[in-house]
């Protein structure tokens, strides 16, 4: 099967519908996948994208009780808001049958608690437990205790306390946020219950079925050593640590009432569901099915989901840094146990990778980092967002496209904050893609008629830049294909800075003024024609990132039709016929005001302040001129002068670096800080730095920041380095030599 058809679903991970989406949400999650898919299908590839809300577990539970209303409630009402917005946000969810027809495939956003989601998930649930996939273990879970006499299992959410690994306090019980760690809630410090913390809780037996994960380590091994080459590092590192410290029977159930019934007979099961990290992984498949059952023929699903002579589905993952092993181990896993199980086999024989007629596995899960937001890490529970609903209300989607896609936290985390949000939009969309087309329609308008350039075109005398472009789409599908979505739109916004330079130097307004024809002239007015080109290349190129700035554009140059319906190559078709829109230009974007940005954002705040409404944008507090306090805005973090003469700054010198024994991307420093006995501190730098270049450094560093262990080890302190969010990391270091343990201020 040629290229030009091949069959790519998109999987794009489930949001937990007990909340509006944040822009951490966007980054990490549902913008790139979006991009990508646009991407495939102007490639002319059969793309089939499938999501939906997540709905059932403690995240809904724990929701639902805060407000003192039913589950089904909550996520009724947050999977419409999270719907509706990431349609807002230009995500083609809406498009459920392609513009090509239904074999072309389109897209689904679903939801967990479909019957139909429901009764596949029982279905293989049954087929895996036939087949031995399960056992039953007796686990030791908390239990809290009503002082009425009753009393409820509590699940891992429900449990909050410190982190055996790092110690950080409010760390869930299963997860913690700070560092990553997973762990049995059992192993959690100073245990309490999230909802009654004034109740006791104490550890008690309950009967759970566990998937043998074990069984599918070599398997998975394999998988690991045929693929990892093409995944992103955060991807491959995560997926190895957990092979190496060898895979263990997983729990599959659970006790809680809101979920997917387990589907067997027997006293031992009721009050009992479905464990949600088993089922909701499982509504790419459910999805996939249900899609083909409503919008074309009913088998059309294995289109995408099996494995023939001819092809193998690509299947690409989209998912937040924290959901990598459930889709490099655990689902993996689940469908290995599918294959297996529907070739009549048992868990006795052993579990061989994917073959003819099998469910593939990931081709790529381009996995990202976080998004903060002025420094600190995005949270739904913690109200700590901007969230997405509220920010789409007051600007143009494809200003936040722009924002995320050149900020994308592919490699690490990235930051955001309003006045960086407005300089990038200002000095770079603006500056040169609007400015440059702006000045095409506006030129073009000065010269009048009806088709103002088509006289002016020397095709002759354009080669150089039309080989100049042709590379630049080269770069850019690389990078699309690789996912790296950052030097992509870098490369958009580079044909759009070559437009403005090669006007610029031919200098048009020049000759519009009639005069004497001359070779000068001629070239120069070629020049401005071939722009008009630059543009329409820039529409189709720009369309995965901005879609709606992209169509506007195609609109302005008098072309028919949907720059959504035209194919990737074609940008680079420079003899389609010329047209032209005589309608008065107008700029594609608009300047953004940031006091009046902070203005807004502080009021709406301000009138949400007694409201959990899902379109506030919650913030801290700040100190304002006269002693008067004002409502913090989000994305805009400011601290007392107190606050920042509390932190220690100090010089060090590195004298070792040796590799973290735990940790792929640790090093372990050991720093000489003035004192006897110095100091250890655990550094993610290995992308940037070998240890030989930094042994002899001298470094800036926080000395009185509380040491943590990380991953084993005790970090005593955070050296400083900067960050210029285009994937280059620099250690702060001094001009001269001074001694160890002075000072910075």
């Amino acid at each position: 099967m040629s290229n030009s058809s091949e069959r790519v679903l998109v999987a794009v991970a489930w949001p937990y519908a007990n909340g509006p989406l944040h822009l951490g949400h966007v980054a990490g999650c549902y913008l790139p996948p979006d991009i990508h898919a646009r991407f495939e299908i102007a490639k002319g590839n059969k793309v089939l994208m499938v999501s939906g809300s997540d709905e059932h577990g403690t995240p809904i539970t724990v929701s639902a009780e805060q407000n003192n209303v039913k589950p089904q409630d909550i996520v009724d009402e947050y999977h419409e808001i999270n719907y509706q917005a990431l349609q807002d946000l230009g995500c083609i969810w809406a498009k459920n049958i392609d513009q090509r027809g239904a074999d072309y495939g389109g897209a689904l956003f679903n939801r967990t608690t479909d019957d139909a989601h429901k009764k596949i998930v029982q279905d293989n649930f049954k087929s895996l437990y036939e087949a031995g996939f399960f056992e039953t273990k007796v686990m030791e879970q908390y239990y809290e205790i009503n002082p009425n006499g009753g009393g409820r299992f509590l699940p891992d959410r429900y449990v909050e306390g410190d982190c055996p690994e790092c110690g950080a306090s409010e760390a869930r019980g299963d997860q913690c946020d700070e560092c990553g760690t997973t762990y049995e809630a059992a192993e959690l410090r100073n245990p309490k219950s999230k909802m009654n913390p004034e109740f006791k809780i104490e550890i008690r037996e309950t009967e759970h079925l566990f998937y043998r994960l074990d069984l599918f380590q070599d398997a998975l091994q394999g998988y690991y050593d045929l693929n990892s080459s093409r995944w992103k590092s955060n991807v491959r590192a995560m997926t190895k640590q957990w092979l190496d410290m060898g895979l263990r029977p997983r729990a599959v159930t659970r006790d809680l009432d809101w979920g997917i019934d387990v589907p067997l007979e027997g006293e031992d099961w009721v009050g009992k569901c479905i464990y949600v990290w088993f089922e909701a992984v499982q509504g790419y498949l459910s999805c996939s099915q249900i899609w083909a059952s409503r919008y074309s023929e009913p088998s059309d699903w294995e289109k995408w989901w099996r494995i023939s002579e001819d092809e193998t589905p690509r299947h690409l993952y989209f998912l937040g840094k924290d959901n990598i092993p459930f889709h490099t181990v655990i689902w993996p896993a689940i469908i290995m146990g599918l294959n297996h199980v529907n070739k009549g086999l048992n868990a006795s024989q052993p579990v061989g990778l994917p073959g003819k007629g099998d469910f593939p596995l990931a081709y790529d899960v381009p996995a990202m980092e976080y998004l903060m937001l002025a420094g600190g890490q995005f949270s739904k529970s913690r109200k700590h967002a901007v969230w997405l609903p509220s920010f789409l209300e007051n600007h143009d989607p494809d200003y936040l496209r722009y924002y995320l896609g050149i900020n994308m936290p592919e490699n690490h985390d990235t930051d955001f904050n309003w006045p960086d949000f407005v300089e990038k939009i200002n000095s770079e969309l603006i500056a040169a893609y609007g400015n440059f087309v702006h000045r095409i329609r506006t030129l073009g308008a000065k010269i009048g008629g009806e088709n103002p350039y088509s006289s002016l075109e020397r095709p002759d005398l354009m080669t150089e830049h039309e080989s100049h472009l042709e590379e630049l789409h080269q770069k850019i599908t690389n990078s699309l294909s690789q996912s790296r979505y950052k030097e992509a739109l870098r490369g958009i916004m580079n044909g759009a800075k070559y437009g403005n330079q090669i006007i610029q130097e031919a200098a048009p307004w020049k000759h519009m003024k009639g005069g004497e024809i001359t070779e000068e002239k001629e070239k120069s007015m070629a020049t401005l024609a071939f722009g008009w080109r630059i543009c329409r290349w820039l529409s189709i190129v720009s369309n995965p990132f901005l879609p709606f700035s992209a169509q506007r554009l195609w609109d302005d140059l008098g072309l028919d039709g949907d720059v959504d319906s035209q194919t990737w190559q074609s940008a680079n078709d420079w003899r389609v016929d010329m047209t032209w829109n005589n309608v008065k230009p107008t700029p594609l974007f608009q300047r953004l005001d940031l006091e009046e940005i902070l203005e807004r954002e502080n009021s709406v705040k301000t009138s949400h302040s007694e409201d959990d409404s899902v379109h506030s944008v919650k913030g801290g507090k700040k100190k304002k001129k006269g002693g008067e306090k004002m409502t913090e805005i989000e994305g805009v973090n400011f601290i007392e002068f107190d606050q920042f003469m509390a932190v220690d700054l100090k010089l060090g010198k590195i004298l070792s670096v040796e590799d973290h024994p735990n940790a792929d991307r640790l090093y372990v420093v050991n720093l000489d800080d003035g004192t006897e006995k110095g100091r250890t501190i655990c550094a993610g730098l290995k992308e940037f730095y070998s240890k030989e270049e930094m042994v002899g450094m001298y470094v800036a560093f926080v000395a009185n920041l509380a040491p943590r262990k990380l991953r084993g080890i005790f970090s005593e302190g955070m050296m400083l380095a900067a960050d210029d969010g285009e994937g280059a990391v620099k250690l702060l270091t001094i001009d001269g030599d001074l001694s160890p343990g002075s000072q910075i201020r």
